[in-house]
């Protein structure tokens, strides 16, 4: 009897802890009934999962807020029409072939060789695209449409229109390259072509007097090869529709050119056995009258063509510098490599690392870090560009030379700018005006005619502490720095310069005066300015 009531007290006592049990969960949870299967979401249990609750069964919820996906889960959304135009208009606009491939949909095999053969073939030296307002075109489908314009060596600028087709491709926007987003001539197999002609014209004779001779390299400039001259024109086929023509004023018979002749010898001498593309431009200092023009670039590309100047415009940004309170003395840095504040990195050509040293010094090694350094520390605010364009003419202007800066968008550029590279371009006689400015202390265009044109810019003169600032810095560069094994004579001034190319050699460089003579050597995808543009100019001054 006892045992059977010692039972019936314990049963009691189990019954009683379960009916608390039950009423505690079922008052303080969410009890949600299944009533019919619904769609699963990711990492919720599934009508097929063996912990599914049953019809009809009851699941207590204990926390019913959502557990947020992890970051590295999540997918960024695609890029939009807009960035990708963009990013190509950008990459074509720098040249960067490689990041243009990757932003088109099935790109031909030959894309970058055809942007490289339309550039070569047509003479194309600088590129600028302006977007316009994007246009949809349903969910998959975009167009901006923009505008370009063409340096065209020989012929000037040349803009035209087109449209820049996208569409979304697995997920991403992607540009649907046709031959006529280049131009839109080349629709349904059309081309364009460069035409020359030649036409007969009166020789121009040299300032001595006598008449060019044929192996003068001057035949771009002056009528004395054959009495000839060309006419570029730039033509649509098949329609045969010009959209440019060089003008050929007439010359009247035996008049004279600005051009010496044994100066013109020496400049076309100084070319021979050369294997590039390249030239020589002298001028005079007092007058800048062009005094030799030996050109193996040929369409004029020694008055109007376009190239990075690359160490050559540190003349600029020095004299740039000075006027900001620095002096040839003033110690530097000068170390391997610079990175510009929450901006990239900047190497020097010798990968060395030497430490603080005067302006001068850094001028003549031509210490990249060094001028990027300061010209972020002291020519941000637009103060570089306005130096270049105010006292050197990197401008729009009329006159033989064309050369230019564009605003900086960030440091980057203004780094970039300040070594002669991203926006800044110039010919090899704008670079010439640049050290006649130096050696006469005034910046003035160069003339082909005894007086200046009637439009040509004023002439602008240089704070004379800069002037022979740049002086002991350009003439520090052929006694001790870069040009020093050059063999250049005595009482030469100047600046190499090695710009880079993208996808190419660099363009070799190398500016300077001596004597009553300004002149600049450049060699097309030559290679160092030290070791390629200086030795010629030494042959050259060595044959006056």
């Amino acid at each position: 009897m006892r045992s059977r009531w010692l039972l019936a007290l314990i049963a009691s006592a189990v019954a009683i802890v379960a009916f608390g049990v039950y009423g505690l969960v079922t008052t303080s949870g969410t009890t949600v009934t299944s009533v019919s299967p619904r769609p699963s979401s990711p990492g919720e249990m599934t009508e097929e999962s063996p912990l599914a609750p049953k019809p009809d069964s009851t699941l207590v919820l204990l926390d019913p807020s959502p557990t947020p996906m992890p970051a590295t889960l999540q997918s960024a959304p695609p890029e939009g029409p807009e960035t990708t135009a963009t990013r190509y208009l950008t990459a074509w606009q720098s040249g960067d072939l490689p990041a243009m491939t990757g932003l088109v949909a099935d790109p031909p095999a030959d894309f970058a060789e055809r942007h490289r053969r339309f550039d070569t073939e047509l003479r194309v030296s600088s590129l600028s695209l302006t977007p316009g307002g994007l246009r949809r075109q349903g969910g998959e489908a975009a167009e901006v449409p923009f505008r370009g314009v063409r340096e065209i060596a020989g012929l000037g600028r040349w803009e035209f229109s087109s449209i820049l087709r996208l569409g979304l491709r697995a997920g991403a926007w992607k540009v649907l390259w046709t031959p006529e987003t280049l131009h839109p001539a080349l629709k349904d197999g059309g081309s364009l072509r460069l035409k020359e002609t030649q036409v007969r014209r009166p020789a121009t004779l040299t300032r001595e007097g006598v008449p060019f001779p044929r192996d003068s390299r001057a035949g771009d400039y002056v009528t004395g090869l054959d009495g000839t001259a060309t006419i570029l024109s730039l033509e649509e086929a098949p329609s045969g529709r010009t959209l440019l023509k060089s003008a050929a004023p007439p010359v009247p018979a035996g008049t004279r050119s600005t051009i010496s002749q044994p100066v013109q010898a020496a400049a076309a001498r100084a070319l021979d056995g050369l294997g590039q593309p390249a030239a020589i431009v002298a001028v005079d200092v007092q007058t800048r009258q062009v005094r030799a023009v030996a050109d193996t670039l040929g369409g004029r590309r020694a008055f109007n063509g376009l190239y990075p100047p690359g160490s050559t415009f540190k003349v600029v940004t020095a004299a740039a510098l000075l006027r900001t309170g620095l002096a040839p003395e003033s110690p530097v840095a000068c170390p391997a490599t610079y990175t510009v504040p929450n901006a990239r990195s900047f190497r020097d050509a010798d990968g060395t690392d030497h430490g603080t040293v005067p302006l001068t010094t850094a001028f003549a090694l031509s210490c990249n870090t060094t001028f990027v350094q300061n010209a972020y520390e002291r020519l941000r605010d637009d103060r570089l560009r306005a130096e270049a364009a105010d006292r050197f003419g990197f401008r729009e202007k009329p006159g033989l030379s064309s050369c230019r800066i564009g605003p900086s968008a960030d440091l980057n550029e203004l780094g970039s700018d300040a070594i002669g590279q991203n926006s800044v371009q110039a010919s090899p006689l704008c670079m010439a005006e640049v050290a006649a400015a130096v050696a006469s202390g005034v910046w003035k265009p160069a003339v082909m005619t005894t007086e200046p044109p009637d439009d040509s810019p004023p002439a602008v003169p240089l704070d004379e502490g800069v002037a022979a600032g740049l002086r002991t810095m350009m003439g520090a560069v052929v006694t001790q720095g870069t040009a020093a094994q050059a063999g250049l004579p005595p009482e030469t001034a100047g600046k190499t310069g090695t710009a880079e190319v993208a996808g190419a050699q660099s363009h070799a460089w190398f500016i300077g005066y001596h004597g009553s003579l300004a002149f600049a050597v450049f060699v097309q995808n030559g290679g160092s300015g030290g070791q390629v543009a200086a030795p010629i100019a030494a042959r050259f001054l060595k044959a006056l």
